[in-house]
């Protein structure tokens, strides 16, 4: 990959505006200053974009007129940016990560120590300092001793995945595989674009690199998530069934790990009428359906669809 030049963050908000002012001050605050900061504003009703005209003028607020989920923020904010700000690595963030001030020096320091990664992540960190169990990263299974051996090296952990939290992703390696897939809407977004992009190339964990999750609790997302257990079903079938960013055998790992964690969050859960009924639901539609391509999730946002085409059209 060629050497750090211009990082761009990325940053989907949606009505967590008091929020969504704290982590740009912290983007701000950077000792790596950044290259641009993109924001998208998944049609917010709190003031949200109001606030990042007032307080942030030299940001680039993206507005978009219908909530796409993460997702689909995600892919939006991704296109414009690589159109807009020719990054060579973009930093995706959601509105309720507050970076500390040295997390983006150390992802630049990590992945120019290591030219052959594509994505590397933060160490995500609740409000009292203890590890965000929701973003708490697993060593890359069956890693090879070359790979291991070259993360450790770098104080860093060879992964298969990362999370959308804070996820430092090469341009160049969007541009060759693909934006997330915004149909996915919420929940298993970052998981398949993450692997797609790790498939053939390396990824690594950075705990030197720190942000902050404020969530209203923490917990991981196996905590009673009510309604939204659809979208975790529903898109995990989706992924095994469609996307190419695992091999055989990791779907069937994975697989049979995402049904003991539903039976656990089942189990756990104090709306069990709610979730069996997600998960029958997700298990049908993910069943008889695939998500829509890009363009046509963003058939009614014109800019946005066309600069989706444009950067998926010249993909490798």
């Amino acid at each position: 990959m060629p050497q750090v030049s211009r990082v761009v963050a990325v940053v989907v908000a949606y009505n967590r505006r008091e929020l969504l002012m704290e982590a740009l001050a912290a983007l701000a605050a950077q000792s790596r200053t950044l290259d641009a900061i993109v924001v998208v504003d998944n049609a917010s009703d709190d003031g949200s974009g109001d606030a990042v005209r007032a307080s942030f003028p030299t940001v680039d607020l993206v507005t978009l007129e219908r909530n796409t989920g993460g997702a689909g923020g995600f892919a939006a904010g991704m296109a414009h940016a690589l159109e807009a700000h020719d990054p060579t690595w973009l930093w995706l963030m959601d509105d309720d990560t507050i970076p500390t001030p040295s997390a983006a020096a150390e992802l630049v320091a990590a992945v120019e120590a290591q030219p052959e990664v594509t994505i590397a992540g933060s160490r995500v960190i609740w409000t009292d300092g203890q590890d965000h169990p929701m973003n708490t990263p697993r060593e890359k299974p069956f890693v090879s001793a070359t790979e291991k051996s070259a993360a450790q090296a770098a104080s860093t952990l060879a992964v298969r995945s990362s999370s959308f939290v804070s996820m430092f992703v090469s341009a160049a390696a969007v541009r060759q595989w693909g934006l997330p897939v915004a149909d996915y809407f919420i929940w298993n977004d970052d998981f398949e674009f993450s692997t797609r992009l790790l498939r053939s190339s390396r990824g690594i964990f950075v705990p030197a690199s720190v942000v902050v999750h404020k969530t209203k609790l923490l917990g991981s997302t196996d905590l009673d998530p009510g309604e939204r257990f659809f979208f975790e079903v529903r898109n995990k079938v989706w992924l095994m069934r469609h996307s190419r960013g695992l091999k055989v055998w990791e779907k069937a790992m994975y697989g049979a790990s995402s049904i003991r964690r539903w039976i656990r969050t089942i189990r756990r859960s104090q709306q069990r009428p709610v979730l069996w009924a997600g998960l029958r639901r997700g298990l049908a539609e993910g069943g008889r359906t695939r998500p829509v391509s890009n363009t046509d999730y963003f058939a009614d946002l014109p800019a946005v669809a066309a600069a989706v085409a444009r950067v998926e059209a010249a993909r490798g």
